[in-house]
């Protein structure tokens, strides 16, 4: 893993070529990996079955999670790896073959309880298997970070899968993919473009104001853009069989727009969060990227750190409309 440099950046607008050359070539391969993904992502979101769905959704939790236990190394952290990919490879199999996939209601009832009960069970299992370390002191934090890989990255994913089994859910899963993503490109290229004050130096030393309030924007545009045609977008998956009608939002069920902006607005500030949060953990770590998976984007744990807490921002407001 590449570690911080602990030299002063540079305050000169010329950069010297061969950072130039490295900026440049990193951009592009940041955009050909996207390029390569999002189609992927979408239909996945769109068309898999909600047990196909989960079982990625799993593959990419146990990768992030890898990336994770790798970080808690530099912590002084010996963690309990096998244990803790056997407890998120299990959830994820539960949700596969959860019994309410065509209903809901039961199946957000289901997941509520679920997760509640899997996050409880977690520090015992762990605390109990960390009594068989021969140095105990060592127990403790072990048992920490697995239960906080379960309930950070496990979570969040299996928040995502389950969305799709809401009414509307393969738009919702969309909206806060897009939502995500557009305040993530803004943010980017506004911030090396024009920002100039920082938001958070000692966290994520490149992160500035300007590009966090150009997020904010982008999210809100593509959200209200995304909802306020939502019968014509449902209409254009469904001619496509991308989707079945109960994916969609057809007719009356819009919803109107003063929510979608207000949530539109929290689903960035979360996925913001939980990008400076992942920074946090890395700078902690000495290490720049959580790993070295997808070429221009670092790790799995990189490309979906701002997900992790937008996806229950969204699974919370799309829970409240199927339980209310």
């Amino acid at each position: 893993m590449a570690v911080w440099s602990k030299a002063t950046p540079t305050t000169s607008t010329q950069l010297p070529k061969h950072v130039a050359e490295s900026g440049g070539l990193n951009l592009l391969k940041r955009v050909g990996t996207a390029v390569v993904l999002i189609p992927i992502v979408l239909i996945l979101v769109l068309r898999a079955p909600v047990p196909v769905l989960a079982i990625v959704a799993g593959i990419i939790a146990l990768l992030a999670t890898d990336e994770f236990l790798k970080l808690s190394q530099a912590y002084d952290v010996r963690p309990i790896r096998k244990p803790t990919y056997v407890y998120i490879a299990l959830f994820f199999v539960l949700l596969a073959i959860n019994p309410g996939h065509d209903k809901p209601l039961l199946s957000t009832a289901i997941m509520l309880y679920g997760t509640g009960f899997a996050a409880v069970l977690a520090p015992f299992v762990f605390l109990s298997i960390g009594m068989r370390r021969y140095v105990l002191r060592e127990a403790f934090l072990a048992a920490a970070v697995s239960t906080t890989a379960f309930t950070y990255i496990a979570l969040p994913l299996g928040m995502l899968v389950q969305l799709r089994e809401q009414w509307a859910g393969a738009l919702f899963v969309l909206y806060v993919l897009l939502v995500v993503w557009a305040g993530d490109i803004f943010a980017y290229f506004v911030g090396r473009s024009v920002g100039r004050h920082l938001m958070s130096p000692r966290v994520s030393p490149k992160k500035t104001w300007e590009g966090a309030l150009a997020s904010v924007a982008a999210s809100v545009i593509v959200g209200a853009l995304l909802f306020g045609h939502a019968r014509q977008v449902s209409q254009f998956f469904l001619d496509l069989h991308l989707i079945q009608a109960r994916d969609g939002m057809f007719g009356s069920q819009n919803p109107t727009l003063t929510p979608i902006l207000i949530l539109s607005i929290l689903v960035n500030i979360a996925a913001q969060l939980g990008d400076l949060v992942e920074s946090l953990i890395k700078r902690g770590a000495g290490v720049k990227d959580s790993g070295a998976l997808l070429p221009g984007h670092g790790g799995m744990l990189d490309r979906i750190d701002a997900l992790l807490f937008a996806a229950p921002v969204v699974w919370f407001y799309a829970s409240w409309r199927v339980l209310q």
